[in-house]
């Protein structure tokens, strides 16, 4: 099984990594555009800003890497920020354009709730599509945005911090999303990459 990073300068790559080695896959890690073949697993991690991630996305057309691989049907897993890349666009630092995988948008906690921002810690994960993946567990977050799918079908996990928002989304098919950082979140984390990565 052949598991490629996808390096644009804001992921957390080496926490990434070692998850993987643990889980005893190695990865592969990709900075600039080639093709990818059809079997392979894409994993878009990200930590910063939407808006910057997408610049560098462009620069480096790993946003041409990414929409070639998904039209192959590979699979592509976003984390924390790269989960929002695969929305449609963001508010964040005025309106962002997405890869747009999965229908909707991103917003910010500001203004919606009265914790604090960002939503940083341990907070639970609910499977909300239990006959797709049946598992619920606490995970470690760091974000100030949140994805607003269009349809709730593509809602995999959902979480509370003064509201309830989507912390994992699907397309039901190749593409997936965890608002949470699974390399940090120890047991349930890997057993959740693993998950993502068989299923």
């Amino acid at each position: 099984m052949k598991i490629i990073i996808i390096d644009y300068g804001c992921g957390n790559l080496k926490c990434v990594s070692n998850s993987l080695d643990h889980l005893g896959y190695s990865a592969e890690v990709i900075s600039e555009y080639q093709d990818v073949e059809t079997n392979a697993i894409i994993i878009l991690p990200g930590v910063g800003s939407f808006k910057n991630a997408m610049k560098n996305l462009r620069e480096k057309k790993l946003d041409e890497l990414l929409i070639n691989a998904d039209k192959n049907g590979n699979k592509i897993i976003g984390i924390c920020l790269g989960m929002q890349l695969l929305m449609n666009s963001s508010e964040e630092e005025g309106t962002s354009k997405g890869l747009g995988f999965i229908d909707g948008y991103v917003e910010g906690f500001e203004n919606k709730i009265k914790f604090n921002i960002p939503h940083m810690g341990w907070n639970e994960a609910n499977a909300t599509n239990k006959d797709f993946l049946d598992y619920s567990g606490d995970f470690y977050f760091v974000h100030s945005f949140f994805c607003l799918p269009s349809d709730k079908s593509n809602v995999l996990f959902q979480t509370n911090y003064g509201i309830d928002f989507a912390s994992g989304i699907t397309n039901n098919n190749n593409i997936f999303g965890i608002q949470f950082h699974p390399e940090k979140s120890q047991k349930n984390g890997l057993k959740l990459l693993e998950k993502l990565i068989t299923c």
